[in-house]
């Protein structure tokens, strides 16, 4: 028998710098389409959050480490990261005014709302590559959620971030010894390759345990002292 539920409900639609944004309700989910592409939803998060607590690790105790978050998506990483007071300052940055829109007034403020209020957040509506490319402040540690990861882009352009260039732009930004790490749909040794490449040291990758089918990941490096 179906239900209400089989058919995901549309709370918002967007024409956005980047093309049509959508904010769906399926069941009980937050759903985030992005040019008629799933981009991700609201059912887990366990990625999200190695992400965030990967790179603390990584950081070996380094005291109150500013972190840039490269996606603001539906709020995960930003929501661990904030509930974590080791963290000093949080820098999320985020392109799309659709999805900082969601997360200050709209539905997705479900999840970040504390995180928001925390007065070491601070959002920055901007393209990530343009940013680190463009500021001149520096950070102990880097998180990049940026569409689907290194291999599969869905957006024109966010392609050129995990390439040579823009892992180069990546560790300008980083302090010495600062913390890469960086969210994947799936696992990429041709992308810890690239990192090595670019000069970043002790290069790996955490995974998600799934019963079945291709885990998502996260690629950990440094940039050296």
């Amino acid at each position: 028998m179906s239900t209400a539920y089989d058919i995901p409900e549309v709370l918002d639609r967007r024409e956005g710098p980047y093309g049509e944004v959508v904010l769906r309700r399926h069941g009980e989910l937050l759903q985030i389409i992005a040019n008629g592409c799933f981009l991700m939803d609201t059912s887990d998060g366990r990625s999200e959050r190695l992400l965030v607590d990967a790179t603390l690790n990584a950081l070996d105790g380094r005291a109150a480490p500013h972190v840039l978050i490269g996606g603001l998506g539906v709020g995960f990483s930003l929501a661990h990261a904030a509930a974590d007071p080791r963290w000093g300052r949080i820098t999320v940055v985020e392109r799309e005014p659709a999805v900082v829109d969601w997360h200050r007034t709209g539905p997705l403020s479900e999840l970040s709302r504390d995180a928001l209020a925390d007065l070491r957040t601070e959002i920055v509506q901007a393209d990530l590559l343009d940013f680190v490319n463009e500021t001149s402040d520096t950070y102990d540690a880097l998180c990049l959620d940026i569409d689907n990861g290194p291999d599969w882009t869905v957006t024109d352009g966010n392609h050129g971030l995990y390439g040579p260039a823009g892992l180069a732009s990546c560790a300008r930004v980083l302090r010495p010894g600062g913390v890469l790490a960086v969210w994947s749909a799936r696992p990429s040794p041709e992308f810890e390759g690239t990192m090595g490449n670019a000069g970043f040291q002790q290069v790996r990758t955490e995974e998600i345990p799934v019963a079945r089918g291709v885990p998502d990941v996260v690629h950990v490096a440094v940039r050296p002292g």
